[in-house]
């Protein structure tokens, strides 16, 4: 288990403009939350003018607590986003969020969270009634975001901890077997991860749905195209070369992919972030 946690930038579009106009840090939660939650991440900001980011989402249920403008904190789950994602922030704000290993939501949830997918849910505050049931179950009982960055993990380690998550072989299966096609980049099938843990892709396919939220397929895809844009930042590449290495079926199907969930063609992304560009 990791004792700091991840410094990569994959998912973030332009991840260099971002931590020019934000802060942005990552904290790991208790240890005893570790099994289900990957990280906590914090921004605070102070702009003079709009700032859109961009960012392809990982497989996995955050959970968001966001101030801005000195507006009222308001929490929300949100649920694996199968498009491009982008924030707007303005003015000054500050956001504190959990994002859960991809398939470690089930604990917090106890229902299936293909229910999540896509989906934006409003956390509701105060203490849980009794006998409420974890969906809706408040989750929060103050604001999450003031304070230094321990005070806030502090924060989120007692609100997690309070939902007495319970270990389940079935979770630990859907973590383990999302972070081996995240850190295994020969993982391109569905079929052939099925082989190589003796069990059937239908089986897979049911488990990841209800732990993660979606199909395996498409968390092989999600996180080959994270590579991808992950060289492209690095400087002029071979395509063909790239699209074969990451599964892809020529250098025209990675193109399409990139730019249908980008918005921009690879060629196009490497060359903006090699553009200077203020902000």
């Amino acid at each position: 288990m990791r004792h700091e946690p991840r410094r990569d930038s994959r998912g973030i579009l332009d991840p260099g403009r971002l931590l020019r106009r934000v802060h942005f840090r990552r904290r790991l939660p208790a240890p005893a939350l570790r099994p289900w939650v990957e990280h906590y991440w914090l921004i605070d900001w102070a702009l003079t003018d709009p700032f859109d980011q961009r960012i392809v989402p990982h497989p996995a249920v955050n959970v968001v607590f966001q101030a801005q403008d000195g507006e009222a904190e308001h929490g929300e789950i949100a649920g694996v986003d199968t498009g491009l994602f982008t924030v707007s922030l303005h003015g000054t704000g500050r956001v504190t969020g959990v994002q859960f290993r991809p398939g470690g939501f089930r604990p917090f949830w106890g229902r299936p969270v293909a229910e999540l997918t896509g989906r934006r849910l409003p956390l509701p505050a105060g203490p849980p009634p009794p006998g409420a049931a974890a969906p809706t179950r408040p989750f929060a009982a103050g604001p999450v975001c003031p304070g230094t960055d321990e005070q806030r993990c502090r924060r989120l380690d007692d609100l997690l901890s309070a939902w007495e998550p319970a270990p389940d072989p079935l979770t630990a299966e859907a973590v383990d077997l999302v972070e081996e096609i995240r850190a295994d980049r020969t993982v391109l099938r569905v079929d052939d991860l099925a082989r190589r843990h003796g069990v059937s892709t239908r089986r897979l396919q049911r488990l990841f749905l209800d732990h993660v939220g979606v199909g395996p397929k498409w968390v092989i895809r999600r996180y080959r195209l994270q590579e991808a844009i992950e060289q492209a930042a690095a400087g002029p590449l071979d395509w063909s070369r790239v699209a074969a290495d990451l599964g892809y079926a020529d250098q025209a199907h990675l193109v399409r992919e990139f730019t249908a969930v980008t918005g921009v063609s690879p060629a196009a992304y490497a060359r903006s972030l090699a553009t200077p560009h203020g902000g």
